[in-house]
């Protein structure tokens, strides 16, 4: 038990004190292993893919940029998909929403194995996004809807254990798979995933938003939902962090394929493995802000780690340009780099729903479509640059350093007293 009080956080504009909607939970190892099975389940549709990339674009006749528009296009159909199924989850329940979302990803996983042509699998991989964001946005309603501030942001920290084993062992999985069955029996095994996943949804998962709770309304209380949100100038800064943290992580996952495979000559179980290292950094990285934010506030921790993030980003684009220690050291920044990318997220999300509990589902939708919608229009441009190692460190680069300006200016995380709440 945590016996520090839990740091306070500014009043939810609805008015209502999170703890009237928040009852006292202790989730136990298979609450916590559905709702990161939940929450991994875009992670492992990106991940599992991920070594199959150069075969696709060699298969379909498409340019690289083409193969990685197939990973960025599931993030924005991630994006668009938690705008509508978020508003959905807060009017007809959590159970309802992701059941039919995991059905459909299902479907869309089957047809991506057939796909004729790069142009098809790249719409095919939006409609999969679309789908598969039922999961996670659901999962982090449900974790709104029992948990707040520090508390909240633990839990979250603690499912990067789970859902950090799809960087462990996807592309390694994924490799064996398009290695037996090619591409095509990647998005077959996702199928397979889908539905083992849709199974234990339908038997194990609670119903958190009992009917007096619900909202009432369709289009119209999903806009006024994020018109409240639009209005709190300190949510939305908090909502877009995030997103900038992603766009670091997927810069790295959508040109490393390229980078370490074609740059500099690796194979696919050397990439893999390389992968699943840095993959273990990033797992890491969230059980230390686990246990961190027993101790300290999320903004304390968030204010700490997206400067040092900067600077090794900073790093990684100078190692980049110079050539200067060759490939292991840059894999030593970059595993560092990654070793911070997970701190951010789980406290700037949990501060930010912290603050809109009447219309979690909502709240949860937009932090996710925000952060599926930067870093999958960001993570592009490192193809878009030549997609080598300095495309990738500058897009890098450049994410870490706007997400670190939008911290300064837009919360008072840097400001007197600011960031003692």
């Amino acid at each position: 038990m945590n016996s520090r009080p839990t740091p306070a956080l500014p009043p939810e504009p609805t008015g209502a004190p999170a703890s009237t909607d928040a009852p006292a939970y202790v989730p136990n190892a298979k609450y916590v292993l559905l709702l990161g099975a939940m929450c991994a389940l875009p992670a492992v549709s990106t991940d599992i893919y991920l070594p199959s990339l150069p075969d696709v674009a060699r298969d379909l006749g498409a340019t690289a940029t083409g193969a990685q528009l197939t990973m960025t296009g599931m993030l924005l159909g991630g994006a668009v998909g938690q705008l509508v199924i978020g508003p959905a989850s807060d009017r007809l329940g959590r159970r309802l929403p992701v059941l039919i979302g995991i059905a459909l990803h299902v479907v869309t996983s089957l047809l991506c194995a057939l796909a004729p042509g790069i142009v098809p699998l790249i719409a095919l991989r939006v409609l999969q996004g679309f789908f598969n964001a039922s999961a996670s946005v659901v999962a982090m309603a449900l974790i709104r809807d029992r948990f707040v501030g520090s508390d909240a942001s633990r839990l979250l920290s603690r499912l990067m254990l789970v859902i950090g084993v799809a960087p462990l062992f996807a592309p390694t999985i994924g490799g064996l798979i398009a290695g037996f069955a090619g591409w095509r029996g990647v998005f077959v095994a996702l199928a397979v995933f889908g539905a083992g996943l849709w199974v234990v949804v339908w038997r194990r998962m609670p119903e958190t938003l009992p009917a007096e709770r619900r909202r009432d309304g369709g289009l119209r209380a999903a806009i006024a939902g994020y018109a409240t949100l639009l209005r709190d100038r300190h949510f939305v800064a908090l909502a877009v962090l995030p997103g900038f943290g992603a766009a670091v992580l997927m810069s790295y996952v959508v040109g490393s394929p390229f980078v370490l495979r074609e740059g500099y000559g690796l194979s696919a179980n050397q990439f893999a493995l390389i992968f699943a290292v840095n993959g273990a950094g990033l797992v890491l990285g969230a059980q230390v802000n686990a246990s961190l934010v027993r101790r300290y506030a999320p903004i304390r921790i968030i204010r700490i780690v997206l400067p040092l993030s900067v600077t090794l980003t900073l790093a990684l684009l100078a190692l980049a340009l110079t050539g200067f220690g060759g490939l292991p050291a840059l894999l030593v920044v970059m595993w560092m780099l990654l070793a911070l990318v997970n701190f951010t997220p789980p406290n700037a999300s949990a501060l930010a729903l912290g603050r809109h509990g009447a219309i979690a589902g909502t709240a949860a939708a937009f932090i996710g479509a925000t952060q599926a919608g930067v870093s999958g229009t960001v993570s592009p441009l490192v193809g878009v640059l030549g997609g080598d190692v300095v495309a990738m460190a500058a897009v890098m680069a450049g994410s870490a350093t706007i997400g670190f300006i939008v911290l300064a200016l837009a919360t008072p995380a840097y400001r007197a007293g600011g960031w003692t709440t």
